[in-house]
């Protein structure tokens, strides 16, 4: 059976999740890129190092976000968010957003990352230059839906 969540499923899958693939457009292309996200019950918050996908949106801010919960193909969930891009630069809203971050990481299961044959340490985990701050963006939502299929 196909049918459609509730808005209480709908935020309930966004909560329990952490991933999902956001797209924007410049334009001329459509972009996805796999993103972790945290869902405070308003905005979608995310971070990244500034580079194409942050200047994409400053471009153009409307986005979308996808998030799937898939046990197999006749068992799913999925959630289609559309919203504004809002870069956050005040230092308060900032610190929020990284609070809700790290808050919603302290439930995760955490394991020595894996290394395949042959490569460093080093280049495992490259060094990170601490004069980088990275880009802490919401997505003002304007629109849900959601989708599920169960046997």
């Amino acid at each position: 059976m196909i049918g459609k969540l509730s808005p209480e499923e709908m935020d309930e899958l966004l909560k329990e999740n952490i991933y999902g693939h956001l797209g924007c457009n410049d334009g001329f292309n459509t972009y996805v890129y796999p993103i972790n996200y945290v869902y405070d019950g308003k905005f979608i918050i995310a971070h990244s190092q500034t580079g194409a996908k942050i200047q994409v949106m400053r471009d153009n801010p409307r986005v979308c976000l996808q998030v799937d919960e898939v046990e197999n193909h006749t068992n799913w969930k999925s959630v289609m968010i559309h919203g504004e891009y809002q870069e956050l630069t005040d230092e308060r809203e900032r610190n929020y957003a990284m609070k809700a971050f790290v808050d919603r990481r302290l439930f995760l299961k955490i394991s020595e990352p894996g290394i395949a044959a042959g490569i460093t340490d080093l280049e495992a985990n490259p060094p990170v230059k601490t004069d980088s701050k990275p880009t802490i963006y919401r997505i003002v939502i304007d629109e849900k839906s959601g989708r599920y299929e169960n046997e």
